[in-house]
């Protein structure tokens, strides 16, 4: 008896001393915000105060797990301290390197497109934000103004000066709303297409910007509640997709060129082009079948700009009316092959609407001579050559049904089972293993919650997660405060990106061995459920830790789920990448092996010292 109640007493003290250190962490961490020395918003400060001394009722941050408890070589070796990198680095994109992409070919695109750098070749530093960072403005207000220090480039705001992009006032940059095809603003161009295509009645949820620019039209999808996947290559048009993630819309570095987009198949509910510089007519109606490859059954291609609408526009754009006449006609007769619906053409826009399935016009495509894509090949892409060649679509009974399934309209679809799930195709998961999935990470973001209060209250606007399985964490902080980029790993077993757009959520696939095709400093959060034991045999801790600070803002928020094992690893080389960290037990308790480590940024510029 006396015996337990000195151990109790032990126990006690014990957790008073780290509860002592958690709150003694927080505040000296809120002084060092307060002081004005991370040059951020003061949001990090407000983190701190709602987080000081808070009771933790299913948390427990004592250590559980003793050197005894781990393998041997769990701290066998030390780790390093990471170097900063050479300012000119800041921009850095590994995948996008412009230098490696020259030596590249042109056709097709293949210099805009992934080249990554032999493992010789790879930087092991940190790489530094430009000097005078500041954290982005909140939303809806970062859709508008992009401060000039994050993003030090005004060659845009000269190219495009009269096409209402950007402009250049003061120490920011002002974003009206305009485009190449809208230069009277993205709400009166969305209001011509939602005159055509329901947008405002949650049936489109998803959409395909190719070819984006600065991302107007996706920054304006989201007040209609709509998803928009925007891409554009690093070229001379600089730091387009920097623009677009720095004013928290959702964009990725990309081309449509020799390899098939990191998508499954059927997953848009719409894609768009506004003169984005696709050669869509050539190259045997590739570019078009892979637009159709990605669309969902019953979904919408908008194509505005060359072309369409060359009787009226062909002198501004200094072509003959024969040229861009034949033009338009083998876009047509591309999209007659694809069974495409040609359903509006008004004003330079042309609306076309894909097939529900494939009983639709069987004729046409048996008698094409163009060759159907293997059935395989759906979700297989990841550097995979694209082809001339159209994918079918699952099989139906009737003319009338939508192939693959019908989808509710947003919000129902976001918890409703996805048709992929209820119809088998997708090996390992039923009805019930995705409603347990949602319940669980129901779970795990409440208990996320307990560490940051802040976590969907729009403190992070652009988030990451790295395994995003079903999309059920994304699921559980859907918000118009934030987004998620849920990536599916290419080595995951199963192939679940398909299920988290039926979800009415986006994202790609991606391979971590890699780096991911972004700027630096363009995520709020990142999250990793399972990446290291996912990656442990295949690709360096270090590696993967260090594209994880490249993507993530000063000041950012990393959430790691793992085998106690590889958290241990991998925190101690958090700590030497200027991380601070805390271990925190799983929420079922600390017999549980896994663990949780938070951690955030911290701040600092390029030639600033460590602190």
């Amino acid at each position: 008896m006396a015996r337990s109640f000195t151990e109790s007493k032990t126990r006690t003290a014990v957790f008073v001393l780290l509860v002592f250190g958690l709150c003694s962490f927080f505040y000296l961490l809120g002084v060092w915000q307060i002081s004005g020395f991370g040059r951020g918003d003061n949001i990090a400060a407000v983190v701190n105060e709602q987080t000081k001394c808070m009771k933790l009722p299913n948390l427990n941050f004592e250590s559980h797990h003793s050197a005894s408890d781990l393998p041997n070589d769990t701290f066998s070796s030390e780790v390093k301290k990471f170097e900063p990198c050479d300012a000119e680095y800041t921009d850095y994109t590994p995948c996008e390197e412009q230098k490696r992409a020259m030596t590249f070919p042109r056709d097709h695109m293949i210099y805009r497109e992934r080249h990554c750098p032999p493992e010789k070749e790879k930087l092991h530093c940190l790489i530094p934000a430009p000097k005078g960072y500041v954290a982005p403005f909140p939303w809806p207000k970062s859709r508008d103004y992009v401060s000039y220090a994050n993003v030090p480039h005004k060659s845009l705001t000269v190219e495009k000066a009269i096409q209402n992009w950007v402009h250049y006032e003061g120490n920011v940059f002002r974003f009206p709303g305009g485009g190449t095809q809208f230069p009277q603003g993205a709400d009166k161009y969305i209001d011509q297409l939602a005159s055509v295509i329901p947008i405002t009645e949650g049936k489109v949820r998803t959409a395909l910007d190719t070819g984006c620019g600065v991302a107007s039209l996706g920054a304006y999808l989201l007040k209609k509640n709509v998803l928009t996947m925007s891409f554009a290559p690093k070229d001379n048009h600089e730091s387009q997709v920097q623009f677009a993630l720095e004013r928290g819309v959702p964009a990725y570095i990309g081309v449509l060129g020799s390899m098939k987009l990191s998508f499954p198949s059927r997953v848009f509910d719409m894609a768009h082009c506004s003169r984005c510089l696709i050669p869509w007519s050539e190259s045997n109606g590739m570019y078009m079948m892979e637009v159709d490859r990605v669309l969902r059954p019953g979904g919408y291609w908008v194509l505005s700009g060359p072309p369409i609408g060359w009787k009226m526009f062909y002198k501004g754009w200094k072509r003959t009316k024969d040229d861009l006449r034949s033009e338009q006609r083998k876009i047509e007769q591309f999209a007659e092959l694809l069974c495409w619906e040609k359903i509006s053409e008004k004003d330079g826009i042309a609306i076309w609407r894909k097939r529900l399935n494939d009983k639709s016009c069987p004729r046409k495509q048996d008698n094409s001579g163009v060759a159907k894509c293997e059935l395989t090949s759906g979700n297989d892409v990841w550097y995979k050559k694209m082809e001339a060649c159209i994918t079918p679509l699952p099989e139906v009974k009737s003319v009338s049904e939508v192939a693959g399934g019908q989808l509710e309209p947003f919000p129902q679809r976001l918890n409703t089972v996805p048709p992929r799930i209820a119809h088998g195709f997708v090996p390992g998961f039923s009805a019930q293993t995705y409603e347990e999935d949602n319940k669980l990470w129901q779970k795990h973001v409440n208990a996320y919650k307990k560490t940051n209060g802040l976590l969907d209250t729009g403190r992070y606007r652009n988030i990451m997660d790295m395994n995003a399985g079903l999309g059920s964490f994304a699921a559980v902080l859907e918000s118009p405060k934030l987004w998620v980029m849920n990536v599916v790993p290419t080595i995951a077993d199963t192939s679940t990106l398909g299920v988290i757009y039926e979800r009415g959520l986006i994202g790609m696939y991606h391979d971590w061995c890699e780096g991911f095709s972004t700027y630096p400093r363009t995520y709020d959060l990142v999250h990793a459920n399972g990446v290291f034991s996912l990656y442990e045999n295949k690709s360096n801790f270090e590696d993967i830790l260090l594209e994880m600070d490249r993507i993530l803002r000063p000041e950012g928020a990393v959430i790691i789920r793992d085998k106690v094992d590889v958290i241990v690893k991998v925190e101690k080389i958090a700590k030497a990448m200027r991380w601070n960290t805390i271990l925190a037990d799983h929420e079922g308790g600390p017999r549980v092996p896994e663990k949780i480590l938070f951690a955030v940024k911290q701040y600092w510029v390029a030639d600033s010292k460590s602190r």
